[in-house]
């Protein structure tokens, strides 16, 4: 996995790497976002 990241960063750059990254690693923590403010919305819903 190593070995892609540079192979990355050697052919994009080092700030289109770090973004890549970022990105990665946000979108697991997106997803339980989403989740969260679904079961709220579903839990606000039947309580009116």
């Amino acid at each position: 996995m190593e070995d892609t990241f540079v192979n990355i960063i050697s052919q994009t750059g080092f700030p289109i790497a770090v973004a890549g990254y970022l990105l990665i690693r946000i979108e697991k923590r997106l997803d339980q976002l989403n989740g969260t403010l679904l079961h709220m919305s579903e839990v606000f819903s039947k309580n009116r």
